[in-house]
C-alpha cells in the first residue's frame, strides 16, 4: 500500500475538481459536466486499479550493478542475512589462534592450490577467509567438494567475483586482512583460444580490482599472488631464471600473467603495496585440476580410452617440470611469512615497498611419455597411446625452473619426485571417484 500513496497524490487534482463541481450553481454547462461525472469516476477508478495491480505485482527492477550475480546484492538483504549470516561466518573464519597470526584473504580458495594453501594456513593458526566464484571452467562438483573440505577445517568461502569491487570493499570492512593470497584466475593455456575474454576479465581486470581495494585499505595488506611459468614463453635458454626475458608469451594466458606482473610493479611503485609474485611450474597432486594432463590421462587410462601424447617437430621431446602440491604450498606460506608490510595507507604511498618474484618448480623436468609410463605402473593398466605433433595452441615444449633465488630467500626446497607424487594422486583419485558412478571415472 505504500506504493499506492504517491499515485493517489497524483490523482488528488482530479478528485478535488470533481468534488468542487458539486458546489457550482446549476447551469446548462454545469449540468452537462455533471452528467459525465459518473463516467469520469468510473474511468478514474479503473485507472487507479490498473496502476495498483501494476506496481503491486511487478518484480523489483534491477540496477546496472545488480545485473551481475553477486553475493554483495544478495547478502545485504535482511532475508539473506537471516539465511546465511555471512558476515558472522566471515569474522569467525578470520579469527587467529594467537595474536601474531595472519588474517588472510585467499582468492580462488575453492581451486586446487587455493584449497591446499587455505587448509595449511588454518591448521597453523592463521585466520582464513576464502573467495571464489565457482565458475564452470571445469566440473563445479569438484570445487564444491573442496568447499566442504575447507568447511570441515573451519574455513568459510564467500561466493563472489573478484571483479565485484563493492563486495571486496565490504570484506575489507568486515575484516582487517594482514595478507592477501591471490590465486583466483582463469587457468589453462588452450581454453584461451575458445574464450579469450574470460582471461582478460579474471587475470587482468580482476587483479586490478583487487589491487584497487588493497591500496585503499587502511592498513594495506601484503599481497602474494600466482603468476606462472608460462611467462617465459618462447625462451630457449633453460633452466628458466627470474632474470630471463619474459616478453615473448606463447599464449594469451601467458600474456595476461605477464600483464599481471607489470600491473603489480605499477601498484607497488605508486601506492606502496608489498607484492610477491610466484611463478608456478605445472603443479599436480590430490584434488587437482581435471584439465591437467596427469589428471585426464588417469581418467582415460582407467576407462580404456586412447590418450594423445604430443611431441615437437622432428620428434623432439615434450617435458614439464612437474611440482607436487605440498612443495608449492610450502613456497606459498614462506612467501607470506617473509613478506614485508605495505608502506602505503589509504591509497597514499609513504615509502618504498617490497616487490619480489620467484620460481616455484621442482628442477627436474620429466618427459610426458615418462609421466604416462608411471601412471601405467601405478594404475596397473596399459594405456592406449597415440603420438601426435603438438598443435599451435600456446603450449611450449619444455619447462625447467631455476629455483636458486627461492631457495636462498624463502628456504624453498621441493622434496617430492614425480612417481611419489603421482602415487598420492592416484590413491586420492580412486578414493574420490570410487564412491561415485563408474561413468565418472
Amino acid at each position: 500500500m505504500t506504493q499506492l500513496k504517491p499515485i493517489l497524490s497524483h490523482l488528488d487534482p482530479i478528485l478535488s475538481s470533481s468534488t468542487a463541481a458539486g458546489k457550482f450553481k446549476t447551469s446548462p454547462y454545469n449540468l452537462h459536466r455533471f452528467r459525465f461525472h459518473p463516467r469520469l469516476t468510473l474511468w478514474s477508478f479503473l485507472f487507479l486499479l490498473f496502476i495498483f495491480i501494476f506496481f503491486f505485482f511487478s518484480p523489483p527492477s534491477a540496477s546496472s550493478s545488480g545485473k551481475r550475480r553477486s553475493l554483495q546484492t544478495a547478502a545485504f538483504s535482511p532475508k539473506a542475512r537471516l539465511s546465511y549470516n555471512w558476515e558472522i561466518k566471515t569474522r569467525n573464519s578470520a579469527r587467529t589462534r594467537s595474536g601474531s597470526g595472519f588474517r588472510v584473504l585467499v582468492t580462488g580458495a575453492a581451486g586446487f592450490v587455493g584449497t591446499h594453501v587455505s587448509i595449511s594456513l588454518k591448521r597453523r593458526g592463521d585466520g582464513v577467509v576464502g573467495l571464489d566464484n565457482f565458475n564452470s571452467y571445469y566440473e563445479t562438483g569438484l570445487k564444491k567438494a573442496r568447499k566442504l573440505l575447507l568447511e570441515r577445517e573451519g574455513v568459510y568461502i564467500v561466493e563472489g567475483d573478484i571483479n565485484d569491487a563493492d563486495l571486496l570493499s565490504k570484506l575489507f570492512e568486515i575484516v582487517q586482512f594482514t595478507h592477501v593470497m591471490h590465486l583466483a584466475a582463469q587457468a589453462g593455456v588452450r581454453y584461451a583460444m575458445q574464450n579469450p575474454g574470460s582471461y582478460v576479465h579474471s587475470n587482468v581486470n580482476g587483479f586490478v580490482t583487487l589491487l584497487e581495494t588493497c591500496k585503499d585499505a587502511n592498513p594495506q595488506p601484503s599481497i602474494v599472488w600466482a603468476s606462472s611459468s608460462s611467462v617465459y614463453g618462447l625462451n630457449s635458454k633453460v633452466p628458466f631464471s627470474e632474470k630471463d626475458r619474459t616478453d615473448q608469451p606463447a599464449s594469451l594466458y601467458a600474456a595476461t600473467k605477464k600483464a599481471g606482473e607489470e600491473i603489480a610493479h605499477s601498484y607497488n611503485h605508486i601506492y606502496g603495496l608489498s607484492i610477491t609474485g610466484l611463478r608456478f611450474f605445472t603443479v599436480y597432486g590430490p584434488w587437482g585440476r581435471p584439465d591437467m594432463a596427469y589428471y585426464f590421462f588417469t581418467k582415460d587410462i582407467l576407462r580404456g580410452k586412447e590418450i594423445k601424447i604430443f611431441e615437437g617437430a622432428d620428434h623432439s621431446t615434450v617435458a614439464r617440470d612437474f611440482t607436487y602440491i605440498d612443495d608449492v604450498v610450502k613456497g606459498c606460506l614462506a612467501a607470506l611469512d617473509t613478506a614485508k608490510r605495505s608502506t602505503g595507507s589509504g591509497g597514499k604511498k609513504r615509502g618504498a615497498a617490497q616487490l619480489r618474484i620467484y620460481n616455484l618448480g621442482n628442477t627436474s623436468p620429466v618427459p610426458v611419455a615418462k609421466l604416462v609410463s608411471i601412471l601405467e605402473k601405478l594404475l596397473k593398466v596399459k594405456a592406449k597411446k597415440r603420438v601426435l605433433q603438438m598443435p599451435r595452441n600456446g603450449d611450449v615444449l619444455y619447462t625447467h625452473a631455476n629455483i636458486s633465488l627461492a631457495s636462498k630467500e624463502l628456504g624453498y626446497k621441493p622434496k617430492t619426485d614425480l612417481e611419489a607424487g603421482l602415487k598420492k594422486f592416484v590413491k586420492w583419485y580412486v578414493s574420490y571417484y570410487g564412491s561415485k558412478k563408474k561413468s565418472a571415472i
